[in-house]
This record gives C-alpha cells, sequence and structure tokens, in this order.
C-alpha cells in the first residue's frame, strides 16, 4: 500500500524525468514536448459470454512518436489504469531510446482478471480489444506494435496476430503487427525468456566493473552473490534461473502473493516454479521456510533484490528498511520516486528499470525485423560459417601431423566450434551486445559527470538526450 503522499505512478516517472533534464541543456518547448503523452485512446467494448453481455474497459497510450511504429505490451490485470498506461509507454520511449531500437514509445492494457474466464472466452475478449485497436490504427506493423506485458503472453500475441490478418488480407507484414509471438506463428527463438535474460546480462556487464561494484559495497563476481526475488513471473523466473544455474549465484528468497519463501542455502528455482504452478502459491514447498507476510522479506539482509513483479513495492514506508545494497528494477516503477531518493542516500545501488528490463523489446525489435524480411535469422549464413570453420579445423589437424606433433582438438571444442550460429544464438548474441553498449553509454554519463548521482538520472539523460536528437532532426 503506497504512502498517503506519494505520486502516482506517472507522477513518478515525470519526477524522475525532471531530476534528469535539471542537468541537461534543453529548451523548455522541447523539454515539455519529450515530457508530455501524445494521446491515449480508451476503449469500452462488450462480449456476449456465459449468456449475457460483459463489458470491458481498455486502454492504449502513445507517449512519443519521435519514431515509429511506436512499442509497447499489453497488460491484463484488475489494477489497470490510465495513469499506469500513460507512465508504462512514458517508460518505454526511454527504454526504447536508451538500448537504440528504433521505436517510439506505447503501452496498452484491458481491466480484467485473465484467471476468470476460461481460454476461449479470453480469446473472444482478446479478439473482440484488437478490433477496435487495429481499426484506429492502434495495431499495425509501421505504427504502432504490441508485445506481450504482465498478463499475457504468446497465446494472445497469436490471437492479435490473426485478428490483424484476418483485417487485413493483403498486407504482406501482417504478422510485424506484434511481437511474442509462437515460434511456430512469425515469433522468434528467446523471446519468452529475452526480459529474463536480459536481467543477467544487465548484472554482467554490472559486475565487469569493479568501480561500480565497489559503490554497491559488493566485491567480486556474480558467484555466490545472495539474491532475493520478488515475483516468481515470467521475468523473475527466468532472471532467478539463469543467475542460479548459469552465473552461481544463491537465490535465498522468492517472494510471491501469497507470501515468500526463505532459504540461506539457496532455493531450487525450477523446483519453486513447479510448486507454484501445480498449487497456485508457495505455501507447502519443502526444503525452504514459508513467510506468510512476504512483503516483509524484501527488508531482509541480501546482496542483490529484484523487484520483478508490480510497481510500487519499494516506497515511502519501506524504503528506510530495505538493506540490499544493490537492486535491479526487473518490473517497471517498483520503486517510486520518493523510496528512490531515501535509497540513494543510505548508498543504495539501483540498475534502473529503463535499462535492466529492456530485454523483451531488444528481442521484440529482433522479431520484428524478422517479420519484415520474412527469412529467419542464420539461414543464410549458418552452413557457411560451419564450412569455414571446419576448413580450418581440418587444416590445422593436417599441419599437426605433416609436422609430427601429434596433437588433435578434442572432440568436445570441435563440435562447438564447428557449429554455426544459429536463430537462438544470434538473439542471444545480440540481446548481450544490446545490453553491454546500453550499460557503457549510462556508466559513461555516470562517471563523467560528477553533478550526476546514480544510474537513473544517467540513463533518463542518455534517453532524453536521443529522443532530442531525433526531434531536432524533424526541425523542432
Amino acid at each position: 500500500m503506497l504512502a498517503v503522499n506519494e505520486p502516482s505512478f506517472r507522477e513518478s516517472v515525470d519526477l524522475m524525468f525532471n531530476r534528469a533534464v535539471r542537468l541537461m541543456d534543453l529548451s523548455p518547448g522541447l523539454e515539455n514536448k519529450i515530457r508530455v503523452c501524445n494521446s491515449t485512446y480508451t476503449v469500452r467494448f462488450g462480449v456476449r459470454l456465459r449468456g449475457k453481455i460483459e463489458t470491458f474497459t481498455g486502454y492504449r497510450s502513445v507517449h512519443s512518436e519521435h519514431m515509429e511504429p511506436v512499442k509497447g505490451g499489453i497488460r491484463y490485470a484488475l489494477s489497470v489504469n490510465q495513469d499506469e498506461v500513460e507512465a508504462l509507454a512514458a517508460l518505454m520511449t526511454y527504454k526504447c531510446a536508451l538500448v537504440e531500437t528504433p521505436f517510439g514509445g506505447s503501452k496498452g492494457g484491458l481491466c480484467i482478471d485473465p484467471r476468470a474466464w476460461d481460454e476461449h472466452e479470453l480469446e473472444q475478449i482478446t479478439r473482440r480489444f484488437a478490433y477496435e485497436l487495429i481499426k484506429r490504427d492502434l495495431i499495425h506493423p509501421a505504427q504502432n506494435v504490441p508485445a506481450p506485458d504482465m498478463g499475457t503472453g504468446e497465446r494472445e500475441m497469436a490471437w492479435i496476430a490473426d485478428q490483424y490478418a484476418r483485417m487485413n488480407t493483403t498486407d504482406i507484414n501482417a504478422k510485424a503487427c506484434v511481437t511474442g509471438k509462437p515460434p511456430h506463428a512469425g515469433g522468434i527463438q528467446g523471446r519468452v525468456e529475452a526480459t529474463g535474460r536480459g536481467v543477467q546480462y544487465a548484472l554482467r556487464e554490472f559486475f565487469r566493473h569493479p568501480e561500480d561494484v565497489a559503490r554497491a559495497r559488493l566485491s567480486g563476481g556474480l558467484e555466490g552473490k545472495r539474491i532475493i526475488v520478488q515475483g516468481l513471473g515470467n521475468v523473475g523466473y527466468h532472471a532467478a534461473r539463469f543467475l542460479s544455474e548459469e552465473d552461481g549465484a544463491k537465490v535465498i528468497a522468492i517472494i510471491e502473493r501469497d507470501g515468500a519463501l526463505v532459504s540461506a542455502a539457496g532455493l531450487e528455482v525450477e523446483a519453486v516454479k513447479q510448486h507454484l504452478a501445480a498449487t497456485g502459491g508457495l505455501q507447502g514447498f519443502a526444503g525452504a521456510t514459508f513467510v506468510e507476510q512476504g512483503a516483509s522479506v524484501l527488508e531482509e539482509d541480501c546482496d542483490i533484490l529484484i523487484p520483478a513483479a508490480m510497481e510500487g513495492v519499494i516506497n515511502l514506508s519501506n524504503a528506510h528498511r530495505i538493506r540490499a545494497p544493490l537492486i535491479l528494477e526487473a518490473a517497471n516503477g517498483p520503486i517510486t520516486y520518493g523510496a528512490d531518493e531515501i535509497l540513494s542516500k543510505k548508498g543504495c545501488v539501483i540498475i534502473p528499470d529503463l535499462y535492466a528490463n529492456a530485454g523483451g523489446v531488444t528481442v521484440s525489435y529482433f522479431e520484428w525485423v524478422k517479420n519484415l524480411s520474412h527469412i529467419r535469422f542464420g539461414r543464410m549464413q549458418r552452413r557457411a560459417e560451419e564450412a569455414r570453420s571446419r576448413l580450418l579445423v581440418d587444416e590445422l589437424e593436417r599441419l599437426s601431423a605433416d609436422q609430427g606433433l601429434g596433437w588433435r582438438l578434442t572432440a568436445d571444442f570441435k563440435d562447438r566450434f564447428l557449429t554455426g550460429s544459429d536463430e537462438l544464438a544470434l538473439v542471444r548474441s545480440g540481446l548481450d551486445d544490446t545490453m553491454r553498449t546500453a550499460y557503457q553509454s549510462i556508466r559513461e554519463v555516470w562517471h563523467a559527470r560528477p553533478e550526476v548521482p546514480d544510474l537513473r538520472v544517467a540513463a533518463y539523460m542518455t534517453a532524453i538526450d536521443r529522443v532530442a536528437k531525433t526531434y531536432r532532426s524533424k526541425g523542432l
């Protein structure tokens, strides 16, 4: 529950924007043009379900069209409202600019509990919502391209793509109207786990810079670091699993709706996920302590705290008690403006949302490009790579035999070296490069200018500067 004097989510984003532009040389007119939300469309539509007409309210907000199409997910939740959608659209503008994807910022939402409807009913609702947006060009490959968000996934994106194709039968680029589709329906390998994978790559890049790690009062690498994850949805689950299984970090607590699991020895993320899927909650999981007041676990001692669920979970009511020296915002807006100021004064380092969870839109960009090019990544070059690699291996082994050196490459090395890059490998490579490059651009501002207090301000300044340059190139 937010404190009474806490700004709204939209106000929080604007306050963070204002804090950054104070350190920049922008004209008041351009500053205001970048800040404001261009438009928000509210739709109320009826669907006949269970023998009666149900009316639903949905939103599609366009924050900035400095580049088109605009990009942003569609979430299904009872908490969806105009303020939230506009805040998320603004974050999408800055996020896309920061990771250099050629999109403006948008966001959509439907005020609905997706668990209250069966699959067929949800499809009817989704198709009607999509119809209302498509006929106004608020879903379009060249103008507005949604993606999954909280409460939606591959299934809903496939329905939307099909609805668009039905309404635009001659559009050869119809599949590019939405990203996050299943691979067999025009999607791309690696999109489901992209945001969680991006969180992993963001932390890896942070820990490549000892100077930055020291600012968080930490040392060394990710191995052995104690992590608390709040939210075991798509993003939290993949981030926790990758960090524990591939980087040797220790997930000591997982927080969900019904409470939290705590284990100093570390939790097996996959087992927790399976228990959650089977029972709908964390209670009853063997081998860990269940804490009914899950939100209190945010305040436990750890090295890295990863809020990966809703906005505003760290706010004026609990920020003073947060003990994590490093927080990575895997969710959008999990730390309010007031809490951010408290944590910064305490010396906590925050890897901000507009960078940390940008893996999803980055891989969505790759999917959009794939749909427009009508060919999967790797199809043209994979076997050519393998052939060139084999030439090199064969020549090395021939030279060894001719010189009597007697050495041969191990079978494992040969297999890995001779395997050309498929779509998944190329997606991961592109995502890793994007997250590395974006972080380096942020830290350059953070370290070069003493008046820049933290990574969030540096990230906003970097993103706003890129948006401003685009507007100036248009003559504004």
